[in-house]
Formats: C-alpha cells, sequence, structure tokens
C-alpha cells in the first residue's frame, strides 16, 4: 500500500510517501512564501525518486488544521484535487496531533502553534496519541501552570519556560488512522478553530 501525506498548515512544510510500514520519502522545509507553487512539484519529485507515479497512491492523508489559513488552503487544496482524480477518499489529520508525535519521556504532549495575539492552538496527547485535550483556540496564560508531566512542543516561538522543537513521526500517526475511514473530497474542509481576521473584522462591523 502507498500512502501519501502533506502538511502545510504552518511554514514548516512536510510531504511524505509511505510503503506499508516503511517512509520512503520525506520532504521538510521552512517555506515562508509561494507554498502552493512548490507543493506539487514536491510530491512529483518524490514519486519520481521511488519509480511511482500518481496512480499508484492508495490513501491520501492531509493535515486540515489548525494553523495557517492560507497554508491549510493549500494542502487540502492539492490533497482534494488528487483525490478526485484517482477516485479516491482523503483522511484528514490533525496538525496538533502530528506535532505530538514527537518522542517523549514525559506523560503528555502539549503541541501548540502560534495564533497570534498571545493566542495558541494547541491540544494534549499522551505518548499513544490518544487525545486528552480536545484541539482548541486558547490564550497562553491558559496553559502556563501545567506540571512537568507534559511537554510543550512547538515550531513557534512561544512564551513559555520550556518548549521543545518537533521532530514528527510520520509512522506513527499514519499507523493509529490507517484504518479511518476516509472522507469524501468534495466533503472535506479545512479545520481552522478560528474565524479569519476578515471574518473577525465583519462581525464586529455588523
Amino acid at each position: 500500500m502507498i500512502s501519501l501525506l502533506i502538511d502545510t498548515s504552518t511554514s514548516n512544510l512536510t510531504v511524505s510517501i509511505i510503503h506499508n510500514q516503511e517512509v520512503i520519502y520525506t520532504y521538510q522545509e521552512t517555506i515562508l512564501t509561494d507554498m502552493s507553487s512548490k507543493l506539487l512539484p514536491i510530491i512529483d519529485k518524490g514519486l519520481k525518486e521511488n519509480n511511482l507515479k500518481l496512480g499508484n497512491i492508495d490513501k491520501i492523508f492531509v493535515v486540515n488544521g489548525p494553523g495557517s489559513f492560507t497554508g491549510i488552503r493549500v494542502g487540502v487544496t492539492v490533497a482534494k484535487t488528487i483525490a478526485w482524480a484517482l477516485k479516491k477518499d482523503i483522511i484528514p489529520l490533525s496538525s496538533l496531533e502530528l506535532i505530538a508525535t514527537t518522542n517523549t519521556s514525559k506523560k503528555y504532549i502539549v503541541p501548540m502553534i502560534d495564533a497570534r495575539r498571545n493566542n495558541v492552538f494547541v491540544g494534549i496527547y499522551d505518548n499513544n496519541l490518544n487525545c486528552i485535550k480536545e484541539d482548541k483556540l486558547i490564550s497562553i496564560q491558559e496553559i502556563s501552570n501545567l506540571n512537568s508531566d507534559y511537554e510543550f512542543v512547538s515550531y513557534d516561538n512561544i512564551k513559555l519556560e520550556s518548549v521543545i522543537k518537533p521532530n514528527v513521526n510520520i509512522l506513527k500517526i499514519i499507523n493509529k488512522h490507517i484504518n479511518d475511514e476516509g472522507i469524501n473530497p468534495h466533503n472535506l474542509n479545512p479545520n481552522y478553530l478560528k474565524l479569519t481576521e476578515a471574518e473577525e473584522n465583519k462581525l464586529k462591523n455588523d
């Protein structure tokens, strides 16, 4: 079985190709601009390096949020296009759960993404990726008093005492969700967890 994973929810673009129980291609790089024009060539490069074609893909996993509005739209749109072309369903993943695959000796993992204005997207997971507290948008102060059982993990410079950088384990999250029921690509939507700035401004003006 060939699986494709796409994560464009942060500036740390991740594309992986998994063959059964082996990650045969992973591209991870910080991309600050023009992610939309780079994603398809990166996927194509991974397929060609492994003598594969787009039609060989059996399962498509895409991170649909939370995170960057623009980034999420890019990844979801590309995944939906590929899935539509191949007549495949899509398995959506949480950006925070992917970050939570980072190895740690702590009891709980607290993945975070900067949501600006002193807010973060955050969830709490254990080392088996069981969700202890569902993903949500909160202020940094609300999690600042968690004890030493919790490992804070983020790509961003979050203003907390101890935050480690993610080292995601692609196979761990694939193995957890490999038997999930997929979603028709036409029914897959981004999971922003907050309103866009334009939507917030509209509400203020109404």
